[in-house]
């Protein structure tokens, strides 16, 4: 078969011209500086951000499943030591310390330089277009989504400059703000354009919103670096200082010093409590104290729920309360072992109380006691030896406690929970016919301990406090970013982009001595507004006509092109 082939042409695919080279072309190498440009692209994108900002929120789940040193050490060394295959592994890979870790700062630091990397080239190019010119009018509107045209007895020029006014009116509730970038040019001809453009707002919210997240990751690293917090029970009638060996609990960031706290004193005076007489549910909590700030005179103050006590540049919140037995116990020999109140957790809303009472102090080779049981603020029979609280308030205390004896295990070297006896080493007290002691003691009264244990006195039943100190220079900080961080993503979802072009021509024959006007706008999306604006710019640049009522604007007709 022949295959016809023109004159002068060659089929490259056929007949190669040249004959091939007997090496491969080589292809070019980025080098290390082009990988370093191709890395930092890929950090600075927008999806990197997004997926190192998912990976944060992952990185800090596992804060949630395992104890935190910096909250509690107690509950990491139990951890620890109930799993000691995978307890260890754990701490050496931060898992008690996910907050303060290496791969979570790093993925931490990583989001922040990716954030700055994406903002700064936008920044730039942004101020670039707001300095800039809007675009020149088009040749020709036919083909835009909004148009319209109209007619008014003055010069092109001038109707050009009542444009140019119109769409530099600003907002009514902020009028001297402009809406529209507005640029003028002459055609030539008498003809005359008119471009404005607004929505660059619409950035700078997009900017503001990610400035505002580089200012969140800025204080909230600030406020952990710098932030203490502690925990502490006052019983009525005494007091604390603000010194860190006075917290049951206490958390400090890693740039805290000792010297930062505020040496001031805080005395619990008398606390309130109101409840509901039929449903018995909480109404009011009231903690009167008297400060004692350095330098100054007492001055009685109140805390209540959700109105904290500003004390030494922190925070003092009422986080809880409940009632602290006054005890005193006695050991076999006859010497004080223990002496003062007792704080009980509450456990349901008439404040069913539990406690652990812990006496290693006794004589000679006695065995150290454990006591554990509970306070019932309102004391019910409802069976033989069978009580329950009826209401949370102090009408008929009675506290029902069980005895142990042995070894409590406070010189083990791990931490204890002061709430829970370790029952490894004790011995529970029974009675001759196998049944378990129970102890029921009224305030006044004083019961034996079992087996010659020695004696508990019930001297009273003061109430006490929970306070929680916070402080954390960076929470002003916090709330305005996240403030500003809600306005601009707001400003940069609602506002507009829009783009509207004008253009004066005189009149033909049949409009001598008349301004044609035609008009169009773009936005950049859906915009159901885009219309509507494009007519009200047009009715009010029609207004001002010279012989008669204004000329109303019309739409694009049937006959004319529409998009």
């Amino acid at each position: 078969m022949t295959v016809h082939r023109p004159e002068g042409l060659s089929d490259v695919f056929m007949e190669p011209t040249e004959a091939p080279t007997s090496t491969p072309p080589t292809l070019p190498t980025l080098g290390l500086v082009g990988w370093l440009r191709w890395a930092w692209r890929q950090l600075t994108s927008m999806r990197v951000a997004l997926l190192l900002l998912m990976l944060l929120a992952v990185a800090a789940v596992p804060g949630t499943v395992w104890p935190q040193r910096a909250q509690d050490t107690a509950k990491v060394a139990t951890y620890i030591s109930d799993h000691p295959t995978t307890g260890p592994w754990l701490d050496r890979l931060g898992f008690f310390d996910v907050y303060s870790s290496v791969w979570f700062s790093a993925i931490y630091l990583l989001l922040f330089v990716s954030l700055v990397g994406c903002i700064l080239p936008r920044t730039k190019v942004h101020l670039a277009g707001v300095r800039g010119r809007p675009p020149r009018a088009p040749r020709r509107f036919a083909r835009f989504p909004a148009q319209g045209s109209g007619s008014v007895a003055v010069s092109p020029a001038q109707a050009a400059e009542d444009s140019v006014a119109v769409l530099r009116r600003g907002w009514r509730w902020l009028p001297f703000v402009p809406t529209y970038r507005v640029d003028t040019r002459d055609e030539g001809g008498g003809t005359w354009s008119v471009s404005a453009e607004r929505g660059y707002l619409r950035e700078t919210g997009n900017l503001v919103f990610h400035l505002a997240l580089v200012g969140l990751l800025i204080s909230v690293a600030t406020g952990q670096v710098l932030h203490y917090r502690g925990q502490a029970i006052v019983v009525q009638g005494r007091g604390f200082a603000n010194a860190q060996v006075d917290y049951d609990t206490f958390e400090q960031g890693t740039a805290y010093s000792p010297s930062s706290l505020v040496p001031f004193t805080l005395r619990l005076d008398e606390f309130e409590s109101r409840f509901d007489p039929e449903t018995l549910q909480s109404r009011d909590f009231t903690a009167h104290v008297t400060l004692t700030n350095p330098g100054e005179e007492p001055t009685e103050e109140t805390i209540k729920v959700n109105h904290p006590l500003d004390a030494g540049g922190a925070k003092v919140y009422l986080q809880g309360n409940g009632y602290a037995p006054d005890l005193t116990v006695h050991d076999a020999a006859g010497q004080i072992a223990f002496s003062g109140p007792t704080p009980f957790l509450p456990q349901d809303e008439v404040y069913t109380s539990r406690g652990v009472l812990k006496v290693p102090d006794v004589s000679g080779d006695q065995e150290q006691i454990g006591i554990v049981g509970y306070l019932l603020p309102t004391a019910q029979e409802v069976g033989e030896d069978l009580y329950r609280s009826i209401d949370p308030q102090p009408t008929d205390p009675l506290l029902v406690l069980s005895v142990w004896s042995g070894n409590l295990g406070l010189d083990t070297g791990v931490p204890q929970n002061v709430y829970e006896l370790d029952e490894a080493r004790m011995t529970q007290a029974i009675d001759a016919d196998g049944t378990t002691v129970t102890l029921y003691v009224r305030p006044g009264e004083t019961v034996d301990l079992p087996d010659g244990l020695g004696t508990l006195t019930f001297n009273g039943l003061p109430r006490y406090v929970a306070l929680d100190l916070r402080h954390d220079p960076a929470l002003p900080f916090v709330l305005v970013f996240a403030l500003l961080a809600f306005a601009g993503l707001a400003t940069s979802l609602f506002a507009p982009r829009r783009r509207l072009w004008l253009r004066f021509a005189p009149g033909g024959a049949e409009d001598t001595g008349r301004t044609v006007v035609t008009a169009a706008g773009l936005a950049r999306g859906d915009d159901v507004g885009l219309q509507p604006e494009l007519d009200r710019v047009l009715a009010a640049t029609l207004a001002p006509t010279d012989d008669g009522p204004p000329a109303a604007p019309r739409g694009p007709t049937s006959g004319e092109s529409t998009p």
